[in-house]
């Protein structure tokens, strides 16, 4: 008897510890989702970030809360460096690593300017150094090869075809071409007014080839669409008459290359590394090609000049003063 008392005993303290640990982390959750709420509002209205990006912010800041196991205020740098060291482990790039660190130190920023934090544990986290990846580079052969891929006697053929031109025509981000709006098609000055990241707008050339493209896809093809209300000004839609995702294009610019046999790993931000590399290649100047692109910093835009070693040395031999002598004199020996 006294055996079996202290068996129901201890399945009693089990039983309330259970409940009290499930109340404790409802608790947590509840705590943690209300500050995440309201950073989500923070990077919507004041940072202006897309849906993508704020998503991103919240998942990297998610991670953090089924790691910590406490209130968001109670974080600190020990328990900050733990979850660091622990990302490597649940096998998370080094790229990845850095993101979701600038996502958490971002989140204790915002606590910080709330005032629900004096001291910021995340101020001296460091991110692991990113060995700089050149990104895959297609040649105007290649593309015209994969242009070539493109089925024009289907419907869609010519729509797929002004997709790939104008991402290669203006360096367009995928989301930046699956939003573009007819209202802001200026053909007439060659120019298209895109919508980018954090709602920034600009204007960037178009070529003559890109707005052919276009205006035969939109006379031959979107005309005969039944268009859903809502999207009656997005330029490129599916067979439904709806917006394409990015998804889409990231499908038909994967099937394109397989089917011209490119082994390189293309996606549809290869067109605009594309575009950018061409025109640094070609002489452009490096802040015109920042505006372009749309990017903040120049630095960013620095990768662009992985030129090839050729492509230098014919710079160098065309206009620096000493290789003009040099070449002078050659010719002059071949002509005596």
């Amino acid at each position: 008897m006294k055996k079996n008392k202290i068996e129901n005993q201890a399945k009693e303290e089990n039983q309330e510890n259970e409940i009290e640990k499930e109340k404790r982390e409802k608790e947590l959750k509840e705590h943690w989702d209300k500050k995440i709420k309201e950073f989500s509002y923070f990077l919507k209205l004041q940072k202006s970030l897309s849906e993508n990006s704020v998503q991103a912010y919240i998942g990297d800041v998610l991670k953090l809360s089924n790691f910590a196991k406490t209130e968001v205020e109670n974080i600190t740098r020990k328990i900050l460096e733990e979850f660091v060291a622990k990302l490597p482990e649940l096998g998370f790039s080094t790229s990845s690593q850095a993101r979701i660190i600038s996502g958490i130190k971002s989140f204790y920023n915002f606590m910080l300017l709330e005032e629900y934090i004096k001291e910021d544990p995340a101020s001296l986290l460091e991110a692991p150094k990113i060995r700089k990846k050149l990104p895959e580079v297609l040649s105007v052969e290649e593309i015209d090869l994969l242009q070539s891929q493109i089925n024009l006697s289907k419907p869609e053929g010519h729509r797929n075809k002004a997709i790939i031109e104008t991402m290669y025509s203006c360096g367009l981000r995928v989301s930046e071409l699956t939003s573009i709006k007819i209202s802001n098609l200026y053909f007439e000055e060659k120019y298209i007014r895109i919508e980018g990241k954090g709602s920034k707008e600009r204007l960037v050339p178009i070529g003559e080839k890109a707005i052919a493209e276009i205006e035969y896809y939109m006379n031959n093809y979107r005309n005969t669409l039944k268009i859903k209300e809502e999207f009656e000004d997005i330029l490129f839609l599916n067979r439904r008459g709806k917006q394409l995702t990015r998804i889409m294009i990231f499908t038909i610019v994967k099937k394109l290359a397989e089917k011209a046999e490119i082994k390189k790993n293309i996606s549809p931000h290869t067109f605009r590394h594309s575009f950018a590399t061409h025109l640094v290649e070609g002489g452009a100047d490096l802040r015109a090609v920042q505006q372009m692109l749309g990017h903040e910093s120049i630095i960013t835009t620095e990768i662009y000049t992985h030129l090839d070693k050729e492509f230098l040395r014919q710079v160098v031999s065309d206009f620096h003063p000493r290789s003009k002598i040099n070449q002078q004199k050659k010719e002059s020996e071949i002509n005596k």
